[in-house]
């Protein structure tokens, strides 16, 4: 069974609600913002601006969530890729808790637009298990003391025991439930918020890659392949998938390559190893992640790397995984395996700012896209319509160097010396 035309073949693709789309540009337009980038960064901005009354377009160089936004593991949850404790040690508390009341309303945000928007990107399912792979009950409950102080992150400890009755594997040393994280399907979800964006009058062109971006003053003209597109204001959302489109915005960003598969329906299997319909991550640095679906199945992701796997490998990769926490599901066959690319900054936090006076960019969410690309794209539309400034936040965290051509192996150096720390000290 394959995927939806224009998707990569992935469980998401294989279950979209519709497979409506919308026409390439293929004529020189104007409009007040041209958002650059379809997944849910330029999506939410598009909404954001066109739910203020404003004028835009947003370009997709091939359909709406085609990239990270359409492919990962659905996880909605508050925070960052950066750890909490170094966000407060980079900020201070008093400004770390700002950032993170951002997330929270994102969160909010989304909850809200699936229910007004008749979003069908569920069955939605709360709760999430942070399961330790290390034995330090200390460690795990001093942090979530501190997630709770701090944060005000209503997190549960989870000990050995109780963890065990949902999830039988003999990896785990007690966890931290959250109650509020939420798990959807992504790429429904994605293309919802174009629904809803069109709706509210944006006008999206799909098939239509930017090729560059034109200054003269304060006019902005993005060319496409058969057109251009003349704005006020231009906003950069393309993140993993931004090629050599704008060099500062391009050199600042690591494409970083993670892995998803979906398993056939395990029916009663399931219960040898998943007795809860909780999703789990571990806290290794190099971490997995993995939720039971409605229908049985079971997605798991993980293995990032800044080098693709081969196609014909990645399902077995991918189950090899799985079998490490799991071995009693030895035999279960993979549905679907896919990869795509997330994009990474540096400091693991969202690149969102201005540029130059009209020329934006809301990228960079590396991992915890799903919650954080409504703040980013919330955040630029209304600095844009209102002049709002809490896009200030970011400032700390700017368009760091990523690293040029060398960037992948410096990468993957990083990630293979995790892996060894996580080895080492389980």
């Amino acid at each position: 069974m394959a995927g939806a035309a224009g998707y990569i073949d992935s469980h998401y693709s294989r279950s979209l609600a519709d497979d409506a789309g919308w026409p390439a540009l293929e004529a020189e337009i104007e409009t007040e913002t041209c958002v650059v980038g379809g997944g849910l960064a330029g999506l939410a901005t598009a909404l954001g601006l066109a739910e203020r009354g404003r004028k835009v377009v947003l370009l997709e160089a091939h359909r709406v969530g085609w990239g990270a936004s359409g492919r990962n593991g659905g996880f909605v949850g508050h925070g960052f890729s950066l750890s909490p404790e170094r966000l407060v040690g980079k900020v201070g508390k008093a400004r770390a808790r700002e950032l993170w009341e951002l997330t929270r309303q994102a969160h909010a945000l989304i909850r809200q637009r699936i229910e007004a928007c008749g979003i069908d990107c569920g069955p939605l399912q709360r709760g999430t298990v942070a399961a330790s792979w290390f034995d330090d009950e200390t460690g795990l409950r001093r942090q979530i003391a501190f997630m709770n102080e701090v944060f005000d992150a209503g997190l549960d400890y989870w000990p050995k025991a109780r963890l065990a009755e949902h999830y039988l594997s003999r990896r785990y040393h007690g966890g931290a439930f959250n109650p509020a994280t939420l798990h959807l399907h992504p790429l429904n979800f994605s293309r919802g918020i174009a629904r809803a964006a069109a709706a509210a009058g944006a006008q999206i062109f799909e098939a239509t890659p930017a090729r560059r971006i034109e200054r003269k003053g304060e006019a902005k003209r993005v060319v496409t392949a058969r057109g251009a597109v003349r704005a006020d204001h231009v906003v950069v959302s393309c993140s993993g998938y931004i090629g050599e489109l704008y060099r500062p915005l391009s050199r600042a960003t690591l494409p970083v390559a993670t892995y998803v598969m979906v398993t056939e329906p395990l029916g009663e299997r399931l219960a040898e190893a998943i007795r809860a319909p909780y999703g789990v991550s571990d806290n290794r640095i190099a971490q997995d992640y993995y939720r039971p679906l409605a229908d049985g199945r079971l997605l798991w992701g993980g293995r990032v790397s800044c080098f693709r796997t081969p196609p014909r490998r990645l399902a077995e990769a991918m189950r090899r995984c799985m079998l490490t926490v799991y071995p009693q599901l030895a035999g279960v066959r993979v549905a679907v395996a896919w990869d795509g690319l997330m994009g990474y900054a540096r400091h693991k936090m969202p690149q969102i700012g201005e540029l130059e006076p009209g020329l934006w960019y809301a990228m960079g969410f590396g991992g915890r896209g799903m919650c954080a690309t409504t703040l980013g794209g919330e955040l630029i539309a209304g600095a844009i319509a209102e002049g709002d400034e809490r896009w200030r936040l970011f400032e700390p965290f700017g368009l760091d160097y990523a690293g040029g051509p060398f960037r992948p192996a410096i990468a993957q150096g990083a990630y293979w010396s995790f892996q060894l720390r996580d080895w080492l000290r389980g």
